[in-house]
C-alpha cells in the first residue's frame, strides 16, 4: 500500500504515452519485427552479417555498405535507425531508439554498449517520459559497456572509453571515461 509520500514522488499509475509520440511505423510491421525481426537479429545461433543488414534494411533502417552486424544485437526500432558506411555493431549492444540513432560512417559500437534515446522525468510524479536523439559522428569509437543517455552527440573521431557514461556533447576527437564522463585526452590521427 503506497503512502501519501509515495505518491507524491513517483505515482506510476498516473502515467501516459507522451502526447503526439507514435512508435514510428504501422502495428503491422511493429509486431512483425518483434515476432520474427528482432528474435532473428539477436540470435546468436545464426552466424553471419550480411543478412542482418538485410533483414534490418526490411524494416526500414537505412544502413551504409559495408557494415558488420554481430549476432546479440538489439534495436527497438529500425525504422529510427541510421548507419553509415563500414560500421561495426558488436555483440549485445543495445540501441534503445525510442527517438532517431544515427551513426555517421565507419563507427565502431563495442560490446554491450547501451544506446538510450528515453527517459523520465524523476522529478515528476507522473514520470513523463523524456526523449532525445543521439547522433554519432563518424570514425568515432564507442567502446565497451558505455553508455549514451537520451541527447548525447558523440564529435567525429571520438573515443568514449570502456563502461563510460555519457550525456550532452563529446567534443570531435576528444577520449572521455568515466561516470559522468569527462575529457581525459584527444585521440591523435596517424597516417597508416
Amino acid at each position: 500500500m503506497a503512502t501519501e509520500m509515495d505518491q507524491l514522488i513517483q505515482d506510476l499509475r498516473n502515467y501516459r504515452t507522451p502526447s503526439g509520440w507514435h512508435p514510428g511505423a504501422p502495428i503491422s510491421r511493429q509486431i512483425l519485427w518483434f515476432c520474427v525481426g528482432s528474435p532473428l537479429l539477436s540470435a546468436r545461433w545464426l552466424p553471419g552479417s550480411a543478412w542482418r543488414v538485410l533483414l534490418l534494411r526490411a524494416f526500414r533502417a537505412r544502413i551504409g555498405a559495408g557494415c558488420r552486424i554481430k549476432p546479440g544485437l538489439r534495436v527497438k526500432f529500425p525504422w529510427r535507425l541510421v548507419v553509415g558506411e563500414a560500421c561495426w555493431l558488436a555483440e549485445d549492444a543495445w540501441l534503445d531508439n525510442l527517438a532517431t540513432i544515427t551513426l555517421g560512417d565507419r563507427v565502431c559500437l563495442s560490446q554491450s554498449a547501451y544506446l538510450c534515446t528515453g527517459n523520465h522525468n524523476f522529478h515528476s510524479p507522473s514520470f513523463e517520459l523524456r526523449l532525445g536523439p543521439i547522433t554519432i559522428g563518424s570514425d568515432a569509437w564507442i567502446a565497451a559497456c558505455a553508455v549514451l543517455a537520451p541527447g548525447t552527440d558523440v564529435g567525429p573521431g571520438a573515443v568514449v572509453a570502456l563502461g563510460a557514461v555519457v550525456s550532452g556533447i563529446v567534443p570531435a576527437g576528444a577520449i572521455v571515461r568515466g561516470n559522468p564522463s569527462v575529457v581525459v585526452g584527444e585521440r591523435i590521427s596517424r597516417s597508416v
